[in-house]
């Protein structure tokens, strides 16, 4: 059975994958590998919801739950933060998979989403993107204050789709890539510490997927607690939480940590997208993830069926 490796650093002015270098997984420890605006925060509450049996946490979910590389975060507290956890540890990553360490005593669990909308989704972020936000990126990137990103959305969707991130991906200008970092997971879907998730799945039949996630970590259901927790992953439920649930809420990241959980777009890109971005679209998630892994991508479960199942092509 292949395995993944670590062969590849990514650095960019947002994150560092060599943070890893100073990280030790310890059995039983979560992490949440996911692409961009995909659902991570809903599946690190996800995570976080089954370990602790309860809507509460040790501490806000922002910091109990940290982004590792992300270079705006002190590594040693980050690091500190980690250590001083007695419970399964829920690490939360969006470097692609032969960027971080492999461990078979570790679950990882990865989310996927309608590359279209999360592209929306990411518009909606930026746009949201404090002042004090936008200069630090501008000063870690080392871009003059003056700066800005193309204001016409199809012009931005061309340069995401196809000028990369960072050096060893396709994809993904100017926050994070998708199609690459996806494709990467795919290949390894057969592995048994790895969990595919998807936000169509979860927003249709939530209770059945956390049940199957519950199931994936090995964390027994207790009935009487179920719907609290069920009730607590909620999207409603999560953005009345914003301030302790949304990302960087505790550097304050966001013009409004309720504008974080905005909306729960699927389909939202529909209308929004030209002919010729469509077919743009059509064309390299064609060519770069094959027909099952785009099927998947952009409906889920319930267009393709499990991941794993071998019987179904590639």
């Amino acid at each position: 059975m292949e395995l993944p490796a670590r062969t590849r650093t990514y650095v960019t002015p947002i994150f560092d994958s060599r943070r890893w270098d100073s990280f030790r997984l310890r059995p039983g420890d979560i992490v949440v590998c996911t692409p961009i605006k995909s659902g991570t925060t809903w599946t690190q509450m996800l995570c976080a919801l089954l370990v602790h049996q309860s809507p509460t946490f040790p501490q806000p979910l922002n910091s109990l739950s940290r982004w590792l590389e992300r270079n705006r975060e002190p590594l040693e507290e980050t690091l500190a933060t980690y250590a001083a956890q007695p419970h399964r540890r829920i690490v939360k990553t969006h470097t692609p998979i032969d960027g971080i360490p492999y461990d078979p005593g570790v679950s990882y669990v990865f989310c996927g989403r309608d590359p279209r909308d999360v592209f929306f989704s990411m518009c909606d972020q930026i746009d949201n993107g404090s002042e004090e936000t936008v200069a630090d990126i501008r000063r870690r990137a080392g871009l003059p204050e003056d700066f800005e990103l193309p204001s016409e959305p199809e012009q931005l969707f061309e340069l995401w789709l196809t000028v990369p991130y960072a050096e060893g991906l396709e994809d993904g200008f100017p926050m994070g890539s998708v199609l690459s970092q996806t494709a990467g997971f795919w290949r390894f879907r057969h592995l048994p510490n790895l969990l595919f998730l998807h936000y169509a799945d979860l927003s249709v039949a939530l209770d059945a997927e956390m049940r199957r996630l519950a199931a994936f970590l090995d964390v027994p259901v207790d009935e009487r607690l179920w719907p609290s927790l069920r009730e607590a992953a909620g999207f409603e439920a999560m953005r009345a939480r914003a301030d302790e649930l949304a990302p960087g809420a505790h550097y304050a990241e966001w013009r409004s940590n309720r504008d974080f959980f905005r909306r729960a777009r699927r389909g939202g890109w529909q209308g929004r997208l030209g002919a010729e971005s469509r077919s743009r679209y059509e064309e390299i998630a064609t060519a770069r993830l094959g027909p099952r892994l785009k099927a998947w991508i952009e409906g889920g479960r319930a267009a393709v069926g499990d991941p794993r199942d071998a019987r179904l092509s590639a």
